[in-house]
């Protein structure tokens, strides 16, 4: 069963998402050791807002994940993390 965990930031500029892109860029775009197997990020330039999904396969992987992930530097996030919610994936494609 994948497990998607998803995290909404506050604070976000155009200049740190920019930078996200380039770090991003050319993997997973998960931080090291974090064994996502996709990262979707949204951001509202407007609002300064940035939701970001992480895919897991496993609960095992999330709880791994979740782990390193509330360990982080604050600012090694895109911005305020304002909520951490845990989703089970229920149905996914792409067009």
């Amino acid at each position: 069963m994948a497990v998607a965990r998803v995290v909404s930031f506050e604070g976000v500029s155009s200049d740190r998402m920019d930078q996200l892109k380039g770090e991003m860029a050319g993997g997973t775009g998960a931080p090291e050791g974090v064994p996502a197997t996709e990262v979707v990020v949204l951001h509202d330039a407007q609002a300064e807002k940035s939701l970001v999904i992480l895919f897991f396969d496993s609960e095992d992987d999330y709880m791994r994940g979740d782990e390193l992930l509330n360990a982080m530097p604050t600012g090694d996030t895109p911005g305020q993390r304002t909520s951490v919610a845990k989703y089970e994936v229920a149905a996914r494609g792409s067009a």
